[in-house]
């Protein structure tokens, strides 16, 4: 595995410029796959502006001042994917990152108190010795639960770093979802029919909006109301 990444070849979901110089940081395997994941150090110095440099990202998040999910991370190039949570407690700063309708990673401002939480959804599930139930979240977590009470596909709230479940979201009809992939990246819809389905075909979510896609492509964020705010593309 190549340790380098050419700004031409990086991720679609980068918003940082691809012609202004020709390599870029490449992130650390992790919990999120390349694809949807962008490192530590380009966000501080690209996307919110707090240094001009690699070598300064690097002694900022040396020094513990960055953390995501609830807890400090010292490498710079740790993977940051949908859904975290980056907070900067030296400057009372949080932000969880989704994306916006062009695909692009888009830091959104939290409130402490929304910092505290993070939605995850639920990739499957295995059982584990002593009958416990795990769960296997998108970013690479797992709960063990005793009762098997909760689906794939479905997303969860949870505290942050305790990660005790504060809400259930399950993938049905009448519930808010934002999609994560394909032509309506980006995309607040509101679930109309999902049947699960056991052959080889992919399992598909239609929805109120008049369109349909793949489970995969499908993040649900709520119930009738989605329970965080979604970037937007500015007016033109």
């Amino acid at each position: 595995m190549k340790k380098h990444l050419k700004r031409l070849a990086m991720p679609r979901s980068w918003p940082i410029s691809r012609k202004s110089h020709k390599w870029v940081t490449k992130p650390s395997p992790g919990p999120h796959p390349q694809e949807w994941a962008i490192p530590l150090s380009l966000i501080l110095r690209d996307l919110l502006g707090h240094c001009d440099t690699a070598r300064e990202a690097r002694r900022i998040i040396g020094s513990r001042l960055v953390w995501v999910d609830g807890k400090p991370v010292t490498n710079p190039k740790h993977p940051v994917g949908i859904m975290d949570v980056i907070s900067i407690p030296s400057t009372k700063e949080h932000y969880r990152f989704l994306l916006d309708p062009r695909g692009h990673f888009t830091p959104m401002m939290l409130t402490e108190k929304e910092a505290k939480w993070k939605i995850v959804r639920i990739e499957n599930k295995t059982t584990v010795k002593g009958g416990m139930f795990q769960l296997n979240l998108h970013d690479g977590r797992n709960i063990l639960l005793k009762k098997n009470e909760y689906k794939t596909g479905d997303s969860l709230k949870i505290s942050l770093p305790e990660q005790k479940i504060l809400g259930h979201y399950p993938l049905a009809k009448g519930n808010s979802a934002v999609l994560i992939a394909g032509k309506h990246t980006g995309e607040l819809v509101h679930i109309e029919n999902y049947t699960p389905t056991r052959n080889p075909k992919v399992n598909i979510v239609t929805f109120e909006e008049g369109f349909a896609t793949v489970k995969d492509n499908v993040f649900v964020i709520g119930k009738k109301k989605p329970e965080i705010k979604l970037p937007t593309l500015p007016a033109i």
